[in-house]
C-alpha cells in the first residue's frame, strides 16, 4: 500500500517548510549508467527530495553525465561545485577526480588523492549522508564491481534511513549490490524503476503537518498514537523513550511502517501491539549503535598524550585505573582505549589493575562487543602495525586479542535509571546525549559528575556540550569536547518512569504567518508582566536561581566570598529564615504559601517584604516561584496578591508603625513555634517508637550476627573453592586458545586441499593447498558460497548432494567420489571427506576435505591397459603358432631347463616329454 497523491503532497511541503527533506543517495560503479537512467526515468517531476549521484569515474576523461541524465531526468541536473546547497527537486552529479561529503545541508569537494581510494567514494558520500540527515537519508546502490557503498548503507541504516540495493537479475555487475545484501545493510532489494516508486510512496505517513484548517482533529490523534507506541515499547523492554528526541523517535517509527508497508499510525499501533518480534525491532531501531575505532582521531591524541600520562601518573601502586564508556554501542572505543593505554604502558600493563567499564542499552550491541570479532571493513581506521598487534585472524574476520579484551567489562546498563559506576577516573559518553532532551542530558552529567573521582573527566561527542552545567564541569579542551569534573561530591538522582506519558509536543509543524497587524492583547500582557507584577525568582529543587524575572536586588544580594545563586545564600538579613520556613512548606504541601511583613534590613534600615513562595506543577524536575513585594511596616494584607485588589494608603506614627510591627512578629513567631512544637512531639513519639523498634532489631541483629559469622566461615571455604575453580577455568581457556593456535597452524600448514563451511555453506577458511590446486585466491573465496566459486564451477550437483542431504543425516561422509571438468585445470576426479564440527562459540560448520585421485586414477587405468594388452597378445602369438605348426620350447637360463610342447617333441623325436636340463638336450638333438 502506498500513500494518498493529497498526503504525498502535504508531506512535501511539510518538509520543504521547515528545510528537512529526503536526500536519496545513489551509487553506481561506470557500468550502472543504464540502471541509473531506469532509476531516474521512473521518477515525478516534483518529488520534494534532493538526488545525489555517486560515480566511480575515470580520471582521465572528462564527465559529461549532466549533459547524458539531463535527457531522462524530469527536474534540474547540475554537477556538484564546492559548498552547493542542497534543494528539493534536483540532481547532483559527482565531478571526476573528486570526493563529495554531505555536511549540514550543502556539499563539499575534496581532490581524490592517493590516500584516499577510488574504490569508496560511495561508502564516503553515504557515510557523511547518515550522520548529517540521519532518518531522512536515503541510500540507494545500483549495479557496480567489488563492495563500495556497503559499509556507507549500514551508516544510513544505523541512523534511521532508508537503504535499497538493485536486485542482481536486472544487474549488469552484480558485485556492489550483492555485497550490501550479504552484509544485512539492505531494506529492500528492487530493479531500479520500482526503487524509485518505493522512495516515492515512501514518507511521512503521521498527519502533524496537516494544514491548519484541520489541525484540530487528525494531530491530535496521531500524538495519541505516539504515546501509547512508547508505552508498548516501555512495557516490553522497560525503556522509557518520553524524553528522547521526538523527531528521531518519529523518523524511526515511520521506517518501521515503512518495511512493513504500514500506511497509518493506528494501523501500526495494532500491528505493534500483537507482534513481539516488531515490538524488539521497533526497540532496536529506536537505538543508534554507530561507532568505530579510534574516531575522531584528534580527540584520541589528546587523550593518549595528555589525559592518560596525567591519570595514571597520580595513581599509587595498587590503585585501579577505572574508565566508563556509557554508550558504547559495539566496543569499538573501548577497545580503542585498551589500545591506547597498552601501547602508553608496554610491559607495565599486565602489572597495573586497568578496568574499562563499556555499557550499553541494547543487548545486540553488548553481545557483539563481549566477542570482539570484527568484520574487515570495520576495521579500516586501523593501522596496519595495531592489526598485528592486537587482532587475530579469525574465519575471514579479526578478533581482538585477549589481552585487550581482559581489560574490558561490557554490560547492559541504562545510564539514565541504573545505578553508576563509582570512582571513575574517566567518562567518555560520545554522541549520546544528541538524542536526548535537556532534562535527560541534565540527568546523564549529573550521573557522570557523581561518578568521577576528584579532577576526573569527560569526554563528549563533537556535537554536545555541557550546557549551562558549568557548575559541575569546567571546560578542558574545549575543541574536543573534554571536560574537567569541579565541585564537591555529587549525589545520584534515581530516575524512574513516570506512570504515564507525556503529550508529544508537536513538531515539523508549519510555522503560522504573523498578522499583518501586531496582537494587542499580546501587548497588552507584556506591558502587565513588566510594569505590575512583583519581581520574582525561578529556582530548582536545591534552591538554586534558575531565572531572575524583574529587579530583585532590593531583597536578593550575591553573597561575599565564593559566588553562589543559592537564594538562602542571596538573601538579605532577616530573610533567610523565612524564605527557608516558606520553601519547606510549598515542598511539603505543594500549595502557595505566602507571608505578608516580613521584617529585613538594608544598610542598618528596617523594610518590609510579603513573600509567596509556589512550587511548578507537571515539570520534570522539582522547581519553585518565589515572588517579593515590599510591604509597610503594617503589612500588606493577602488581598495584594490578588489581582484587582487596592489598598488605601494611610499614615502611621513610628511608635504605633513599630508596636504593631512587633504584634505582628509575636503572633507569627508564636504560630511558628506552636507549628514547631506540634512537629517535635510527633517526632519525639515516632522516635521513642523508633528507639524501641531499634531496641529489638538490636537483638535481632546479635543473633544474625552469630549466623553471619557461621555463614562467613562457610564463605570463606566456598571461596577458596571457587578460586580453585576459576584458576581451573583460567587454566582451561588457556589450553582452549593454544589448541586453537595449534589447529589454526595445523591448517596452515596442511599443503593439501581442505575447506571449512559455515552452517549456510559459506567459506570461512580454506587451506592454501585448496587456492593454489583450484587456482582460487583467498579474496574470492573466504565469505562466498561454495557453489559461487570461481564463477559456479564448484556448483556440482553430486556435491549438492552430499552437503544438503547426505551430510546431514550421517554428520561424517567418507571417499565421496565427484567428477568434474574446470576450464582451466581440466577434468578432475576427487574424494571428498567431509564432517560436522563445532569451534569454540559453539557454531556449526563442516570439514570438506578434498583428495585428487585424478593421476592415481590414471595409473591404474594404464595398468589395466596394459595387462589387456599383454593377455591380447599372449592370445595372439599362441593362435599363430598353433596355425602354423610349429613346435615350441622354453629355456630358463637360471636353472638351465628346457620345457617343450608336443609339436617339438614329434619334430625332434625326443623320447619323452617334460623338463630337461640344457646339456642333455643338446646331446639329443647331436644323436638325432
Amino acid at each position: 500500500p502506498c500513500l494518498s497523491s493529497s498526503l504525498m503532497q502535504k508531506a512535501i511541503k511539510k518538509d520543504i517548510t521547515n528545510h528537512q527533506f529526503p536526500v536519496v543517495g545513489i551509487g553506481a560503479s561506470a557500468g550502472g549508467l543504464d540502471a541509473v537512467r531506469t532509476f531516474l526515468k521512473a521518477l515525478p517531476p516534483n518529488p520534494g527530495m534532493a538526488f545525489v549521484f555517486i560515480q566511480h569515474l575515470s580520471p582521465t576523461h572528462e564527465s559529461i553525465l549532466p549533459e547524458i541524465l539531463q535527457k531522462v531526468t524530469p527536474f534540474p541536473v547540475q554537477q556538484i561545485t564546492d559548498n552547493i546547497h542542497l534543494e528539493p527537486d534536483n540532481l547532483y552529479i559527482i565531478p571526476q577526480n573528486k570526493i563529495v561529503t554531505a555536511t549540514d545541508g550543502i556539499l563539499k569537494l575534496a581532490p581524490l588523492d592517493s590516500k584516499t581510494k577510488k574504490g569508496n567514494i560511495i561508502d564516503l558520500f553515504f557515510s557523511s549522508l547518515g550522520v548529517i540527515h540521519q532518518s531522512y537519508a536515503v541510500g540507494v546502490v545500483l549495479s557496480g564491481a567489488l563492495n563500495d557503498g556497503t559499509l556507507g548503507l549500514q551508516v544510513i541504516k544505523s541512523y534511521g534511513g532508508l537503504t535499497f540495493a538493485q536486485d542482481e537479475n536486472s544487474a549488469a555487475f552484480d558485485s556492489m549490490p550483492k555485497s550490501a545484501v550479504k552484509a544485512g545493510a539492505v531494506d529492500f532489494v528492487l530493479p531500479p524503476d520500482k526503487i524509485a516508486e518505493h522512495i516515492i510512496n515512501i514518507n511521512h505517513p503521521f498527519t502533524d503537518y496537516t494544514p491548519t484548517q484541520v489541525t484540530n482533529t487528525v494531530p491530535q490523534q496521531d500524538n495519541d498514537t505516539f504515546k501509547q507506541i512508547l508505552t508498548v515499547l516501555r512495557v516490553r523492554r522497560g525503556v522509557d523513550f518520553t524524553y528522547y528526541k521526538q523527531s528521531t523517535l518519529k523518523r524511526r517509527i515511520i521506517r518501521r511502517m515503512a518495511l512493513n508497508k504500514i500506511e497509518r499510525p493506528v494501523d501500526y499501533l495494532f500491528f505493534l501491539r500483537e507482534n513481539k518480534s516488531e515490538q524488539d525491532a521497533l526497540y532496536n531501531d529506536m537505538l543508534i549503535s554507530v561507532t568505530n575505532f579510534f574516531r575522531d582521531t584528534r580527540s584520541f591524541e589528546v587523550l593518549c598524550n595528555s589525559i592518560f600520562p596525567t591519570l595514571l601518573g597520580n595513581k599509587t601502586e595498587n590503585e585501579p585505573f577505572r574508565i566508563w564508556v556509557a554508550g558504547c554501542a559495539t566496543g569499538e572505543e573501548a577497545y580503542s582505549m585498551a589500545i591506547c593505554l597498552q601501547e602508553q604502558l608496554g610491559d607495565k600493563a599486565a602489572a597495573m589493575k586497568i578496568q574499562i567499564f563499556a555499557t550499553d542499552i541494547s543487548e545486540t550491541a553488548i553481545a557483539k562487543a563481549r566477542t570482539g570479532i570484527y568484520r574487515p571493513t570495520e576495521l579500516a581506521d586501523i593501522s596496519p602495525s595495531r592489526l598485528q598487534q592486537f587482532f587475530t585472524k579469525l574465519d575471514g574476520s579479526y578478533q581482538v586479542s585477549k589481552s585487550i579484551r581482559d581489560m574490558c567489562v561490557f554490560a547492559h546498563h541504562n545510564l539514565l535509571k541504573d545505578p553508576p559506576f563509582s570512582k571513575i577516573d574517566l567518562v567518555s559518553c560520545r554522541n549520546v546525549m544528541i538524542y536526548l532532551e535537556p532534562v535527560l542530558q541534565k540527568r546523564a552529567l549529573t550521573t557522570f559528575h557523581y561518578s568521577l573521582n576528584e579532577d576526573g573527566y569527560l569526554i563528549l561527542g563533537k556535537s554536545e556540550t555541557i550546557g549551562g552545567n558549568t557548575d559541575i564541569f569546567t571546560a578542558y579542551n574545549s575543541t574536543e569536547k573534554i571536560y574537567r569534573r569541579k565541585g564537591p561530591l555529587g549525589r545520584f538522582m534515581a530516575v524512574s518512569s513516570p506512570g504515564r506519558e507525556q503529550t508529544f509536543r508537536e513538531i515539523d509543524k508549519s510555522t503560522q504567518k504573523e498578522s499583518a497587524n501586531p496582537n494587542i492583547f499580546k501587548l497588552a500582557d507584556e506591558a502587565m508582566l513588566t510594569n505590575f507584577m512583583p519581581a520574582a525568582v525561578l529556582i530548582n529543587d536545591k534552591f538554586d536561581i534558575v531565572q531572575f524575572r524583574g529587579s530583585t536586588e532590593t531583597w536578593l544580594v550575591p553573597p561575599t566570598g565564593k559566588p553562589s545563586f543559592n537564594i538562602l545564600k542571596m538573601a538579605r538579613e532577616g530573610l533567610g529564615f523565612e524564605l527557608r520556613n516558606l520553601l519547606h512548606a510549598a515542598k511539603k504541601t505543594n500549595l502557595p504559601v505566602r507571608k505578608f511583613g516580613v521584617f529585613f534590613k538594608i544598610n542598618d534600615l528596617q523594610h518590609f517584604a510579603n513573600i509567596q513562595a509556589l512550587r511548578l506543577p507537571e515539570t520534570a524536575e522539582q522547581h519553585y516561584l518565589v515572588t517579593f513585594q515590599s510591604a509597610s511596616s503594617t503589612g500588606i494584607q493577602p488581598g495584594m496578591f490578588d489581582i484587582g485588589h487596592t489598598t488605601d494608603n494611610m499614615n502611621y506614627d513610628a511608635s504605633e508603625m513599630r508596636i504593631e510591627q512587633l504584634e505582628k512578629e509575636l503572633i507569627q513567631t508564636r504560630a511558628d513555634m506552636r507549628v514547631i512544637s506540634e512537629e517535635q512531639e510527633t517526632a519525639n513519639e515516632e522516635l521513642q517508637s523508633a528507639n524501641e523498634e531499634l531496641l529489638s532489631g538490636s537483638e535481632e541483629l546479635q543473633s544474625l550476627n552469630e549466623e553471619l559469622e557461621t555463614s562467613k566461615e562457610e564463605l570463606q571455604s566456598t571461596n577458596e573453592e571457587i578460586l580453585i575453580v576459576n584458576k581451573e577455568l583460567v587454566d582451561r581457556n588457556e589450553q582452549m586458545n593454544n589448541a586453537r593456535l595449534y589447529t589454526e597452524g595445523i591448517v596452515s600448514t596442511i599443503r593439501d586441499p581442505l575447506l571449512i563451511l559455515d552452517r549456510d555453506l559459506r567459506v570461512k577458511r580454506a587451506t592454501g593447498g585448496f587456492y593454489q590446486k583450484f587456482n582460487i585466491t583467498e579474496k574470492e573465496a573466504e565469505g562466498t558460497y561454495i557453489y559461487e566459486l570461481a564463477d559456479n564451477q564448484w556448483d556440482i550437483p553430486a556435491l549438492r548432494e552430499l552437503l544438503e542431504d547426505i551430510l546431514p543425516a550421517k554428520k561424517v561422509l567418507e571417499d565421496f567420489e565427484v567428477s568434474q571438468t574446470f576450464p582451466l585445470i581440466g577434468k578432475r576426479i576427487m574424494y571428498l571427506n567431509a564432517r560436522e564440527i563445532d569451534n569454540i562459540n559453539g557454531e556449526k560448520l563442516i570439514l570438506l576435505s578434498i583428495e585428487d585421485i585424478t593421476a592415481k586414477r590414471k595409473v591404474e587405468e594404464g595398468l589395466i591397459e596394459v595387462e589387456r594388452l599383454l593377455t591380447e597378445s599372449k592370445e595372439r602369438l599362441k593362435f599363430a603358432v598353433d596355425s602354423a605348426g610349429l613346435g615350441t620350447w622354453d629355456y630358463d637360463p637360471q636353472t638351465s631347463e628346457l620345457v617343450w610342447d608336443k609339436l617339438f617333441k614329434e619334430k625332434f623325436v625326443l623320447p619323452q616329454a617334460g623338463i630337461i636340463d640344457m646339456t642333455t638336450f643338446l646331446q639329443l638333438i647331436n644323436i638325432e
